[in-house]
This record gives C-alpha cells, structure tokens and sequence, in this order.
C-alpha cells in the first residue's frame, strides 16, 4: 500500500511545489512508482513535471467533485514510474463547490482508495490556505512532509501550521502522522539560515530531515521548462539534495 504524503505549508514561496515535483522525480529515480496529487489551482506541479494544464479536458477537480474515477485524470510525465493527477483551472472554484457535497473533507481521500496498492508513494500539493481543497489533502495523508523555508518567521508558520493540523487530528483524522519538516533554500553563507535550522530542531526534536534542499539558480529555472530538477540538470546541487531526501523519505515511511 502507497505510502500517503502531505506536503503543506499555509505559508506560500517556501518551495512547497518545488519540493513535490522534485521528491516525487527523486523517488521515482530510486524505483518507486510515484503519483503527484496537484491540488492547487495554480497547478505548478502540474505544469512542473512537464503537463500542460491548459490542454487538458478534466483534471483532479472532476474527481473530486466526482464526474470522473481519479484513474481518468491521471497523466504521464518524462520520468519513468511517476504519474499526476492534474490541476486545472476549473480547480479555482471547488473551495466552494465541495460545500455542499457529502463528505466533503473526505472527497479526495475516497477517491484515492482505488489506487493506493498500485503505488509506493502518493504526494499531495495542497495550496498554501486553509480551505477545503488543504482540507482534502490533510485527511487523504498518512503522513505530513512540510517545507519550513530558512528565514527569520519560519517558527512563525510552523506554529499556525501545527495548530491546524492539532484540529484536523481533533475533528477528521486522529492518526494523521507528521514525518518532519525539511529546511528549504538554504544558505550556507549565511548565518540565519543555521540559527533556522537550529531553532527548528528545538521545536521539532527528531523530526527535521538531515537534508537540507539549497537555494539555487537550477532549481529555480526548471520549472519554466517544465521539468523537474532531475529532468533538467540532473548533476546539480539540487538534483542531489532532492535525492537525498528521497533516501530518508524511503527510510521513514520503511518502504
């Protein structure tokens, strides 16, 4: 059975899609058969890993809302073994139209049933708000992976983030796990960037991954040619950090 991750932060530009996309190409690379759950409509981690959104007739919006079975949504990309379930733009209005669904925090989770022994891991990009589409993807995940970006208020939204996840527990899903958090765009020239680290491995003991992904021009640049950073310059820093942490992914979820 797949092994379900969330990768949340309600804090944008912490290299949340980066790290999906890039995770998911690294797992992939390792042997795993890997399907990305791109459920923000920006649809970066669709266009991410080289689909094109615009082109597309349906998406994870009509799974959801439960016109199409998720295997009619799913995509191919240029990595062998790694598959997503796309974002369109149709995806901007289900906040609202899943109100008045039945089980409505559990439409995602549902439709996952299906597929979780066809797969080692399923990745979930969830926006960075709290709506019912984040809501969706807590409940559907087995386990949390957040990106805490290496800067002053990193505490901060880790702090609001937690405080969520305490009321999912409470209220959807009491065994939601949180496999750690993973320092993203990173500085080794800087002294922040490891008062950061620092102070995170206070307030998370045993749950901050030893990777850390570095802040780089190449990974920076891949997306707009839609590919991920093992697609586009597989021998960069970044390639290797992500395939690191691919590595400690396997080791936690004991896949």
């Amino acid at each position: 059975m797949a092994t379900v991750i969330g990768v949340v932060n309600q804090k944008g530009g912490v290299g949340k899609t980066t790290t999906v996309v890039n995770l998911g190409a690294a797992l992939a690379g390792a042997g795993k058969r890997v399907l990305l759950i791109d459920l923000d409509p920006q649809a970066n981690a669709t266009s991410g890993v080289g689909v094109d959104h615009r082109e597309l007739s349906h998406g994870i919006y009509e799974v959801l809302i439960g016109e199409k079975q998720i295997r009619e949504a799913l995509q191919g990309t240029e990595h062998e073994g790694l598959f997503v379930a796309p974002a369109t733009s149709a995806l901007s209005g289900a906040n609202v139209e899943l109100v008045s669904l039945e089980r409505r925090e559990y439409r995602l989770n549902d439709a996952l049933s299906e597929l979780r022994s066809e797969y080692d891991f399923i990745i979930i990009d969830s926006p960075p708000s709290l709506g019912l589409l984040t809501v969706n993807g807590l409940v559907a995940a087995d386990t949390l992976l957040i990106p805490v970006q290496a800067e002053y208020y990193a505490l901060e939204g880790l702090t609001h983030l937690m405080e969520t996840v305490e009321l999912v527990r409470e209220h959807l899903k009491p065994e939601l796990g949180i496999m750690g958090a993973v320092v993203t765009m990173f500085d080794h020239r800087t002294k922040l960037s490891s008062d950061v680290v620092s102070e995170l491995q206070k307030y998370f003991p045993e749950k901050i991954f030893d990777t850390v992904i570095p802040r780089s021009v190449r990974l920076a640049e891949a997306p707009s040619h839609g590919k991920t950073i093992i697609g586009y310059d597989p021998m960069s820093r970044g390639a290797a950090a992500y395939q690191l942490l691919a590595q400690e992914v396997i080791k936690r979820a004991g896949s």
